[in-house]
């Protein structure tokens, strides 16, 4: 990508280079030229939004009513042998998707969670510490429910901006500044068990497949019985939060909150019961 800057004073070539240097340390497969020449302020102005905008792209503009949480509820149907998920903001729920940074390391994505009281093996995991939670999740940059093909056109990798849900491991994670992420592995752990239709990451992650709807200010997600221990009796809450993916730097988890939204008990108390 060529962009031709067009400077009229030091000032203003400092800040230029300055927002530069911060877009390519995040952002280190860019390329971009510049060209110093004399005209207008506007020139200079509109590459220094350009690239501020899509330096912060990932962390900027999502914190609005499509994520602030008005309620949650999930519903046990005995006749159905279901329970439904569901999360109802102020906005339009799903409306708002992360902006594609064209990486996998430091690709946003955006999330409705659900933390809960289940057990990981409820879920198909092996026994370990840390809150079981079904986010549902979209990422443009990249897709990992390689074994769903949501927006139906016969390509199972393209499709990551699609709400989809997930089953994760959550634990505290001070490294982050929402203090969560998803617990991680080790590849050669033989002792760890992962469901089978999760995504092939080193995490407590799986990609369960379960559909997603979104009507209105709510967002839905159907769970089967059977694909959660006929677990019907537990308790759970509700989290609007902003995530990224790591894989660069081996002091940061490969998947972490960054931000945090909204919370439906107000304190990740999880207060709520199954109806």
């Amino acid at each position: 990508m060529v962009i031709r800057c067009i400077l009229t004073s030091e000032l203003l070539w400092q800040t230029l280079k300055l927002n530069f240097l911060i877009y390519i340390v995040r952002n280190p497969n860019f390329k971009i030229k510049f060209e110093i020449m004399k005209s207008t302020r506007i020139a200079v102005l509109a590459a220094l939004l350009l690239i501020a905008s899509m330096g912060w792209a990932q962390e900027k503009n999502y914190k609005n009513d499509d994520f602030q949480i008005k309620s949650v509820q999930v519903s046990h149907k005995a006749s159905l042998g279901i329970t439904v998920w569901e999360i109802t903001v102020n906005g339009k729920a799903g409306n708002t998707t992360p902006t594609k940074v064209g990486q996998l390391d430091g690709a946003p994505v955006l999330g409705y969670v659900f933390p809960t009281s289940l057990q990981p093996t409820d879920v198909g995991f092996s026994q370990t510490e840390g809150i079981v939670a079904l986010a549902l999740t979209s990422h443009p940059d990249f897709d990992d429910t390689p074994l769903w093909d949501e927006n139906n056109d016969k390509i199972f990798n393209n499709d990551g901006v699609v709400w989809h849900p997930h089953w994760v491991v959550l634990h505290p994670d001070q490294r982050v500044k929402g203090g969560l992420a998803v617990k991680q592995i080790k590849k050669a752990d033989d002792t760890v068990v992962l469901p089978p239709t999760n995504p092939g990451m080193p995490m407590y992650m799986d990609s369960p497949g379960f559909p997603v709807t979104t009507t209105g200010n709510t967002i839905t997600v159907v769970v089967p019985d059977y694909r959660m221990n006929h677990q019907t009796n537990f308790s759970y809450d509700g989290v609007a939060a902003f995530m990224k993916v790591n894989t660069s730097n081996a002091e940061l988890p490969m998947l972490g909150v960054y931000e945090v939204y909204s919370v439906a008990s107000g304190d990740l108390s999880l207060p709520y019961k199954v109806n």
